[in-house]
């Protein structure tokens, strides 16, 4: 089985590679709010007009054309690739402007604007780029984005294919996740929860002190910050990156085993922005759900797995042992669930999660009753379904029972 990844690796650029790197930016910043300024004067730019725009724009600007048109050729497919998705994916707005002062520089370049000699990334303008190369590319890439962070790190990320070789058949039939905030997802098997590490409050006394030091030196607005106020600037951001990235391992290291050991991944479609402002939104933070939740599905995803996403509604007050839906709503405060009708008592998290996998079971997944398929990776991937609510086959309201598990 052959797969499209990214493999990204650090750069060296010297002083005159980043010069020109950042030229090549700026005018390819340019030409992404031109295109966003015609779409707001209700001009929507289709592909060939953007592509006609960058011949137009060339011909008048020799600025423009002092640049690698394969660079401004990906920035304009770029956007009108995120202007068709907001169209698309419901509650995703227009591409905006890229500011000079916060957008972070990012260029992209085909196979006929860059090459690989000698381990070192040729880009035009004769940029010579060392590589840190940290492992060896399965292929020959199609494709690179030349990136940098908000530390001032450059990065190249290669598009390449490679074999996944044969994927392990799982031992397990299928496992249920609900996410919380004090245990990041609880599953319907024990061993596979993921307790919250709490990465962001261990250097939160580090990351502190770095942003008291920022407050002492900032000056007054409208003048330039001075060199003091961007160390500290650049030391509070570079403690704020260890805890993400650990984050982002310890989610990698746990959907990587529960792709390997299940054939059915039931996921609770939980969108944890509504928490940023609320009580725990630093917590939530801390636990990274919607990050994990992307990871497990694009695994899963990549491995061949079923993976359903399940509406989060009703899943703590139903009863995964009967499917009685209790009338009243669980507080936050109460952690354990107790069924008044058979008198089932368990964790509030692992009754959701039992919950989930009884809907994802019993195919309210299936052709018939899927709400849409997700489109993009960021929601999902393409191979992830949305479980929807079956009406009532006599017309009335949504059945209150789990189907199949009614006495």
């Amino acid at each position: 089985m052959v797969e499209t990844v990214r493999y990204t690796y650090r750069l060296r650029p010297g002083r005159t590679a980043q010069a020109v790197l950042l030229d090549e930016w700026g005018r390819c910043r340019w030409l992404w709010n031109e295109a966003v300024h015609q779409q707001r004067a209700g001009r929507k730019p289709t592909a060939g007009k953007l592509s006609n725009m960058l011949t137009e724009a060339r011909g008048r600007n020799a600025w423009l054309r002092s640049g690698s048109q394969v660079a401004q050729q990906q920035t304009l497919r770029t956007y009108a690739t995120a202007l068709d998705h907001s169209f698309t994916v419901k509650g995703r707005g227009r591409p905006k402007k890229k500011r000079l002062k916060d957008a972070l520089p990012s260029l992209g370049y085909t196979t006929r604007g860059f090459s690989i000699k000698d381990g070192r990334l040729c880009l035009p303008g004769k940029v010579i780029v060392p590589v840190v190369w940290s492992r060896e590319l399965p292929s020959d890439p199609t494709s690179v984005r030349v990136y940098r962070d908000n530390l001032g790190h450059w990065y190249a990320s290669f598009v390449v294919r490679r074999d996944t070789g044969d994927i392990p058949e799982p031992d397990l039939p299928g496992i249920g996740v609900d996410w919380g905030v004090k245990t990041t997802a609880t599953t319907t098997d024990p061993a596979f929860d993921l307790p919250h590490l709490g990465h962001r409050k261990r250097c939160a006394a580090e990351r502190a002190k770095a942003q008291r030091k920022m407050a002492r030196r900032r000056r007054a607005k409208g003048q330039a910050p001075s060199k003091g106020y961007q160390t500290a600037k650049r030391q509070a951001a570079r403690i704020e990156k260890k805890a993400a990235r650990q984050n982002t391992h310890d989610a990698r290291v746990w959907a990587k085993q529960m792709v390997d050991h299940h054939s059915l991944i039931a996921v609770e479609d939980f969108k944890p922005t509504f928490l940023a402002k609320s009580r725990m939104a630093r917590k939530a933070a801390d636990a990274a759900i919607g990050a994990c939740k992307r990871e497990l599905i694009d695994r899963g995803k990549r491995a061949g797995r079923k993976v359903v996403l399940v509406p989060p509604a009703y899943t703590t007050m139903t009863c995964s042992g009967c499917g009685e839906r209790a009338n009243h709503r669980l507080g936050l405060g109460a952690r354990i669930f107790e069924c008044p009708a058979c008198g089932y008592t368990a964790c509030r998290d692992l009754n959701a999660a039992r919950t989930i996998l009884a809907t994802a079971e019993r195919d309210r997944a299936s052709a018939d009753d899927v709400r849409h398929q997700i489109a993009s990776l960021r929601d999902g991937g393409p191979d992830a379904v949305r479980a929807g609510n079956p009406p009532d086959p006599s017309g009335g309201a949504v059945n209150r029972r789990l189907p199949g598990r009614c006495p």
